[in-house]
């Protein structure tokens, strides 16, 4: 988890905004720890569609979520807009893990890392299978240490 404290904007390849809704706050006026997971689909499943050229409804493939985490660092609050930060940290044969940065607006340091790993199975049978060649492409160019470019 110390590693995690020290990300920056600059270890993310991949960004999308979020603005935050009065319905996010929980009783201790701050962003629920669930919304966190919401944000992490989102980013993920709109980079997937977007650079992947995945669709969920009528791929042959499917990813599924096996494992799951987030480090909280400093409370987000309604109103504010957050910038989350995506980038692949491990892409196997069948399975990747992402890892995303959720940033307050025109923050450096992010208020919270999390991610989670997919494993890509048959859409009907959910039989683990190998990623196609257009997911992993796109799935590469986020890859830590490995991204030179922005997206």
């Amino acid at each position: 988890m110390e590693g995690l404290r020290h990300r920056r904007r600059s270890d993310y390849v991949y960004f999308l905004s979020y603005r935050t809704r009065w319905s996010d706050n929980d009783q201790y006026a701050h962003i629920n720890n669930s919304v966190y997971y919401h944000l992490f689909d989102s980013i993920i499943n709109t980079y997937l569609i977007s650079h992947c050229h995945l669709s969920p409804t009528e791929a042959s493939s499917i990813g599924l979520v096996v494992s799951s985490f987030c480090h909280f660092f400093a409370p987000l609050s309604f109103p504010t807009v957050v910038e989350l930060g995506l980038r692949v940290n491990k892409l196997g044969t069948s399975s990747v893990t992402y890892e995303v940065g959720v940033f307050e607006e025109n923050e450096e340091i992010p208020s919270a890392v999390g991610g989670y790993t997919h494993v890509f199975v048959e859409s009907r049978s959910r039989k683990s299978i190998p990623m196609s060649q257009t997911l992993r492409e796109g799935l590469a160019k986020i890859l830590s240490g490995k991204a030179d470019a922005r997206l």
